[in-house]
């Protein structure tokens, strides 16, 4: 494989942003692990709330980078929030079947995903130093990463064309088949608790089970996420921290946007166009570290392409939406 150290790969933070950055994460899931010490149903301000700070904060980050380090790493930072929160929108429909086939009660549903988010963000940080490190070594690394995000695009637009109304199966999921073999689960929830005694003995909860099985699964959107947001930006401090701020609202968006989720219904279909032209712009990039005459996709143009696509998805969702609703009520009549 071809030997390749790439500028592209050079990275904007100095060790006290990365300091201050991760101390700034821990501080945010601090807060938010003390807001749901107390179980109870977010309601639809605290969700409205939270969601506008999730939103801002990132908007008011990406105003400083492009301050302190230009318009170009600006856009960048963007560009690759603006992907994460798409497809972090996508990845909201499982959870939410999740959560439904765990039966997890809403005054505990934030809890579930607040550590699954927090244990999630670990994850990705491995698969983001792992990743950076494969990219500066090996310029193939780029097509491996576009040929993966196709693969991952066809299977979400199938996802997307047969639909999310299928109650999902948890029992079978590797995870939760392995817990319930080793370790003895508790009859029913017991609040917060991940563990508890029961007959005399210590048992894990349902909670710990759901939370390991959102875990689970978000290890398999990171295949999806990490090489996407490397096909927007080969730094590794704006490729973490994209991924920590739609992570960390993601809490706060499921309760905002779940009550709507059924209508967008080419959501899906979005994800994987999107997918498909970052692997596109991936695989052209690995060819032009090979041959330089071939062409690159410009940061701007990204951006401009991912927007137009959810603008698109969204419109044509509540388009569809409303004249199925429109149908039903026909046929009622």
């Amino acid at each position: 494989m071809t030997q390749h150290h790439l500028p592209l790969l050079e990275t904007v933070a100095t060790p006290a942003l990365w300091a201050w950055t991760l101390a700034g994460v821990l501080a945010l899931f601090a807060v938010d692990f003390v807001i749901t010490r107390r179980p109870h149903e977010v309601s639809t301000r605290e969700a409205v709330g939270w969601s506008a700070f999730y939103i801002a904060l990132p908007l008011a980050f990406g105003a400083w980078i492009w301050a302190a380090y230009g318009g170009d790493t600006g856009l960048a930072f963007l560009s690759g929030y603006v992907v994460e929160k798409s497809l972090s929108v996508d990845n909201l429909f499982v959870f939410m079947l999740l959560l439904g086939g765990f039966a997890v009660p809403r005054v505990l549903q934030q809890r579930v995903l607040l550590i699954g988010v927090a244990g999630a963000l670990v994850m990705r940080a491995v698969f983001i130093a792992l990743g950076a490190v494969l990219l500066a070594r090996f310029s193939v690394t780029f097509l491996v990463f576009g040929l993966v995000l196709l693969a991952s695009a066809v299977k979400v637009w199938r996802d997307a064309v047969r639909g999310h109304d299928d109650e999902p199966d948890v029992g079978s999921l590797v995870v939760v088949r392995w817990i319930r073999r080793v370790l003895p689960v508790s009859d029913g929830y017991r609040g917060t608790a991940l563990v508890t005694s029961e007959g005399g003995r210590r048992v894990v909860t349902p909670l710990l089970v759901a939370v390991l099985a959102i875990l689970a699964v978000d290890l398999l959107f990171a295949v999806d996420s990490v090489p996407a947001v490397f096909g927007i930006t080969g730094d590794p401090y704006l490729v973490f921290v994209t991924n920590a701020f739609a992570l960390m609202g993601l809490r706060a968006l499921y309760f905002l946007i779940s009550g709507v989720l059924s209508r967008l219904v080419h959501l899906g279909h979005g994800m994987a166009l999107i997918l498909v032209f970052i692997a596109v712009k991936l695989i052209l990039h690995w060819a032009h570290t090979v041959w330089h005459a071939v062409p690159t996709v410009p940061t701007l143009w990204s951006l401009a392409v991912i927007v137009a696509i959810l603008v698109g998805t969204t419109v044509s969702s509540l388009a569809a939406s409303r004249r199925a609703g429109a149908g039903r009520r026909a046929l009622a009549e």
